[in-house]
């Protein structure tokens, strides 16, 4: 009986150190990726004139607002 409530203290502490983990994982990615994010204006004007199309500041200020609201 005492080892099936150690089993048991010992996955209930998995699951919760678990959830507590995705949730830390989860903020601090958000927060690096708010700080850092991984393209610029810069980088869109560039892969746009790759593609053979002028991209205006209309079109640049739509693709990063798009890209925020994936955030």
């Amino acid at each position: 009986m005492e080892l099936l409530f150690d089993i048991l203290k010992v996955l209930f502490g998995l699951i919760v150190g678990g959830v507590i983990g995705f949730f830390v994982c989860k903020n601090y990615m958000k927060k690096y990726l708010k700080q850092n994010p991984p393209i610029n204006e810069q980088m869109i004007k560039i892969m746009m004139s790759q593609m053979g199309r002028t991209p205006s500041q209309k079109q640049v200020n739509q693709m990063m607002k798009a890209m925020n609201k994936q955030l």
